[in-house]
């Protein structure tokens, strides 16, 4: 089926702060093309990562396959159950300077392991460098993916107990990710003097 089944979207995307068991990385995907004013919707669907090979780097190749047309613009959307890892985030990075005519947005349902030690944190920095738009997924977005991408026999999205709140807190952090380190060097100074 090209809808993912319901039960399988609301535990990958549920946006917990402590995902435990979800392994697997899921990526539900717009691709259209922009004509001036308008655009023209190409293709729709889900993936996940197979054995070997992260989800993003499959989307990568099966849309570097369809031969973009350099002289048109293309947008593509992502809604992904985790952020990229540093390699992912590498790979994108260079995708997106080779195809200067497509732009991504990419909304995350959670964060993976972007804790201070780790070098997650350095290529989402990097994506948004170059020119991916990242954010977290807020209730509309989940609304948009159960009424695109799910197999949901004509039923309402209904949001769990938590998902505003920990998606106001995933974006605080991702936010603080993406600061200039200039920024949060002035916000540190800024506190020690207001004695925070």
């Amino acid at each position: 089926s090209i809808l993912m089944q319901r039960k399988l979207f609301l535990y990958n995307f549920r946006n917990l702060r402590k995902a435990k068991g979800r392994r697997e990385t899921y990526l539900c995907y717009v691709v259209k093309r922009r004509d001036s004013a308008t655009s023209c919707s190409l293709d729709f669907g889900y993936l996940r990562n197979q054995m070997g090979c992260h989800v993003e780097v499959l989307f990568l190749r099966y849309i570097a396959a369809w031969d973009l047309d350099p002289g048109r613009c293309y947008r593509i959307t992502w809604f992904t159950s985790w952020s990229p890892c540093y390699d992912c985030a590498q790979h994108i990075a260079n995708f997106l300077r080779s195809y200067p005519n497509l732009t991504l947005r990419i909304f995350m349902a959670r964060l993976y392991f972007c804790e201070d030690r780790k070098a997650e944190p350095e290529g989402l920095r990097r994506l948004h460098k170059a020119g991916a738009q990242i954010a977290i997924m807020t209730f509309k977005d989940y609304f948009y993916c159960w009424n695109t991408f799910v197999e949901n026999r004509e039923q309402t999205f209904k949001g769990w107990e938590g998902l505003h709140e920990n998606s106001v807190h995933l974006a605080r952090k991702l936010r603080r990710i993406l600061l200039p380190l200039y920024e949060v060097d002035d916000l540190r100074d800024a506190f020690k003097i207001l004695g925070l």
